[in-house]
C-alpha cells in the first residue's frame, strides 16, 4: 500500500499525529509511507521505519503544483491539515482514496484524539490513540552526546513558535535553573528565532554563578533535538513542540501554560507531567500576543510555582 500523509505545519502538532500514524500502519498491509509537510515536521518523522520518502511543501503554489504532479500515484492520501493549500493538494494528488481533516468535526477533544478521530472516521474504525512515538536517528545520536558535570540533566525550553504570549520570562527560567544547578546540569533549547531569549537566560545564569550549562539554541538539528530531549532527567517548558517531544519519551516535565488550552495541547499520556497556570478570567485567549497588554497569564507565574510543581512531579 502506497500511502501519502500530509503533516501539520508545527512540530508539536506533528508529534501529536504519531498515534494516528501508528494506527494507519497497523491497519494497512505492508504500507509504504511518503510524508509531505514543513521542513521541521518531515525531519521530525522521517525515521519511521515505514517511511520511504519525504518532501518539503513550498508555500508557492507553482512549486506545490509541480511537487504534486511529480509525486506519483498513491493508494491512500491522508491530510492532517485543514487549509486551502491542502484542499488544492488533495485536488492535484493522484490517489485512489483521499481524506482531509475538517477541524470543525473535532472541536471538543485533545489534539491527539482529534487526529485519531479523523483517521477512525476515514477508515470506519474505532482504534484507540496510543502513546506518542518518535524514532531516533542513529547518526544524530552519535553526533549529539553532551559532556556535562552532573549526572542528571535539566532541559529548559523558553521559546514558543506560535507567539510570544506563550513565553515565560527568561529571568524566571534562570531562577529555577539556578536553584537546581547543584543537582542538575542545565541545557537551554530553542530554535534560531529563539536565540535572544536563550541568551538572556544564559546571562542571568552567569550572574547567578551557574557554570554547568550549555546553550543549544539555534545549534541543533531536529534529530539532535529529539535525541537530547530523550536523554533528559527533567524538562521545563512552555506549551511548545519540544514539550510534546518530551512526552513521547515520558520525560518528567513541568509545562507552563498561558493563553492556550490545556485540555487540547497538554502532554499526552506522560505519567510524570505537571501543568503550571494561573486561573484568570482572560485565559485561555488563544492569542499570539496578549490582547490586554498585561500578559498576566505568564507574568504572575513565578519561579517558586515551578519549583513546587517540580517537587510534585517527582513525588
Amino acid at each position: 500500500m502506497k500511502i501519502l500523509i500530509e503533516l501539520p505545519t508545527w512540530i508539536g502538532d506533528a508529534v501529536m499525529t504519531t498515534p494516528s500514524i501508528e494506527n494507519i500502519v497497523s491497519y494497512y498491509n505492508k504500507p509504504e509511507i511518503t510524508l509531505v509537510g514543513s521542513f521541521s515536521t518531515v525531519e521530525l518523522l522521517k525515521n519511521h521505519p515505514k517511511v520511504v520518502n519525504i518532501k518539503v511543501l513550498d508555500k508557492n503554489y507553482i512549486s506545490l503544483y509541480k511537487l504534486a504532479k511529480n509525486l506519483g500515484k498513491f493508494d491512500v492520501f491522508f491530510s492532517f491539515r485543514d487549509s486551502y493549500r491542502s484542499k488544492l493538494l488533495i485536488f492535484l494528488i493522484s490517489s485512489v482514496k483521499k481524506y482531509q481533516l475538517n477541524d470543525n468535526d473535532f472541536q471538543k477533544c485533545h489534539q491527539v484524539e482529534k487526529y485519531n478521530d479523523f483517521i477512525n472516521k476515514s477508515l470506519g474504525t474505532n482504534l484507540l490513540a496510543g502513546n506518542l512515538k518518535l524514532h531516533l536517528d542513529n547518526f544524530a545520536k552519535a553526533e549529539s552526546n553532551l559532556v556535562m558535570e552532573n549526572s542528571m540533566t535539566l532541559g529548559i525550553n523558553p521559546g514558543a513558535s506560535y507567539g510570544n504570549a506563550k513565553q515565560w520570562y527568561p529571568e524566571e527560567f534562570a531562577n529555577v535553573a539556578a536553584q537546581l544547578s547543584n543537582k542538575y546540569s542545565i541545557v537551554i533549547f530553542g530554535n534560531s528565532a529563539e536565540k535572544d531569549i536563550a541568551a538572556d537566560i544564559e546571562k542571568f545564569l552567569i550572574e547567578k554563578g551557574v557554570v554547568d550549562y550549555q546553550n543549544l539554541a539555534g545549534k541543533t538539528s531536529i534529530s539532535e533535538l529529539i535525541h537530547h530531549i530523550s536523554k533528559l532527567d527533567f524538562f521545563i517548558t512552555g506549551d511548545s513542540g519540544p514539550m510534546h517531544i518530551a512526552a513521547s519519551f515520558q520525560i518528567p516535565t513541568v509545562s507552563i501554560f498561558g493563553p492556550t488550552k490545556t485540555q487540547k495541547t497538554s502532554q499526552w499520556m506522560n505519567k510524570k507531567s505537571t501543568i503550571v497556570m494561573k486561573d484568570l478570567e482572560c485565559r485561555p485567549c488563544m492569542k499570539r500576543t496578549c490582547p490586554l497588554k498585561h500578559h498576566n497569564c505568564m507574568k504572575l507565574v513565578k519561579a517558586n510555582d515551578v519549583l513546587n510543581a517540580i517537587k510534585k512531579t517527582l513525588n
